[in-house]
């Protein structure tokens, strides 16, 4: 507890994985409504279709490509630390 009110330990990778995931569902579900509105319009504007497609399937792997890095840099901040930790240990 006490590290965590001393900002030892970080809460964002968990609120960066709570983000992840409602992107995710927000991606899916955006994409699935363009591909809806695309296909129920008169026109049939496949524009908006495929629109929906690219955000059902590539949305989700950038949020994840974006998400990962952000984690990587808060990992390397922990990596570091323990450095520091080990070094102050041996003198």
């Amino acid at each position: 507890m006490w590290d965590f009110l001393t900002f030892r330990k970080m809460l964002t990778p968990i609120v960066i994985q709570v983000l992840f995931w409602l992107s995710v569902v927000a991606c899916i579900l955006g994409g699935i409504g363009a591909i809806l509105v695309g296909i129920a319009r008169i026109d049939r504007t496949p524009e908006l279709i495929g629109i929906g497609i690219l955000a059902v399937v590539f949305g989700p792997l950038v949020m994840r490509i974006y998400c990962e890095w952000l984690i990587v840099l808060f990992r390397i901040n922990d990596t570091l630390t323990d450095i520091r930790r080990n070094t102050d240990r041996g003198k």
